[in-house]
């Protein structure tokens, strides 16, 4: 059983991840500044209040808890920002992973697993989109974490780090225990976004054209759940602990939903109404995107046991009605 440093373990998929690992055996450490996490998601294990930036912090951590791996998933994560504001992104999404791996090189372990993200791909010409797609990203956000994974990889073959790369899809879905979920400020995700409409709390939502080559017209994406998500770091774990040196993996649904295909489901399962309003695409919107993870199901063992659309929308709704109705508990913070 393990020690392991999850930077960003306050967050939306963070927290599922130090949920996962803990049901394992394993000891999340979660360390996060907190400007996007939650302390009331900190469930499972200690907090550290840090800033990935922050090199005596980030030691400090490695060396108090003793870690044994460490998953890293602190980053910027917002498309848009990034293109307004990269400075922002190159600064924590980059120096951040650097101080990280120098910290574990002077101190640490050489067991890394990294949340990177489809946004890498850019706009795929074929789909589903596989590891070999080759990675042209159209984005600020996307071009950090390409360039985070470009860093591990040297860092891999120079000195000695396991490790693995993860490139998400659309995390969905909350923990079907509704301990946990997804609270972003501001919310970008569609789902959230429509059980918001369904909830009342927005009038509507804005499908963001209606006129693609798509069985509707609307945009396809891959939605997996977040919890299928977690599980496939603590297979990593194993993984890397037991001898692999490399992983490189999409995680995604591998079956694609469309924007409307999204507000029919919560239809069903809320049985509210959810009006929604045709507006211009958005510039850079492909029409499909979809993942091919049959690689990780075989390096791994991966199985996606969550990740049909019915379920990703009731567990998200269920964990919306506790959350909103109630106030979360806070953890105890720990330096």
């Amino acid at each position: 059983m393990s020690t392991v440093l999850v930077t960003g373990g306050a967050g939306y998929i963070g927290s599922h991840v130090c949920k996962a690992l803990a049901a394992a055996g394993h000891t999340p450490v979660a360390f996060d500044n907190l400007s996007q996490g939650h302390l009331w998601a900190v469930r499972w294990g200690p907090l550290v209040d840090g800033d990935i930036r922050d090199r005596d912090a980030v030691l400090g951590a490695l060396r108090n808890y003793k870690a044994d791996a460490v998953v890293h998933l602190a980053a910027h994560s917002y498309v848009g920002e990034s293109m307004l504001h990269p400075e922002r992104y190159w600064d924590n999404n980059v120096v951040g992973s650097r101080v990280l791996l120098e910290a574990m090189r002077e101190d640490g372990p050489r067991l890394l697993i990294f949340s990177s993200t489809c946004a890498t791909y850019g706009l795929p010409k074929t789909v589903p989109v596989t590891e070999e797609t080759p990675q042209l990203p159209i984005s600020t956000y996307g071009a950090t974490k390409l360039a985070v994974e470009h860093m591990i990889a040297d860092y891999a073959r120079s000195y000695g780090f396991k490790q693995a790369v993860f490139r998400y899809f659309n995390a969905a879905g909350a923990d079907p225990d509704s301990e946990i979920g997804e609270a972003h400020d501001p919310e970008t995700h569609l789902i959230p976004n429509v059980l918001d409409v369904a909830r009342g709390a927005r009038s509507h939502v804005d499908v963001f054209g209606a006129d693609y080559e798509t069985p509707d017209g609307t945009c396809v994406r891959d939605y997996v759940h977040v919890s299928d998500i977690a599980d496939a770091h603590v297979l990593a774990l194993g993984a890397l602990s037991q001898g692999d040196s490399g992983i490189v993996c999409n995680l995604g649904a591998s079956v694609g939903y469309s924007v409307m295909d999204i507000v029919k489901a919560v239809r069903k399962v809320t049985g509210a109404n959810v009006p929604h309003r045709i507006t211009a695409r958005r510039p850079g919107d492909p029409a499909v995107v979809t993942a091919d993870a049959t690689f990780a199901e075989r390096r791994l063992g991966w199985r996606r046991r969550h990740s049909d659309l019915e379920t990703i929308i009731s567990t998200a709704w269920a964990w919306g009605q506790a959350y909103h109705s109630s106030h979360m508990r806070p953890a105890a913070r720990q330096a």
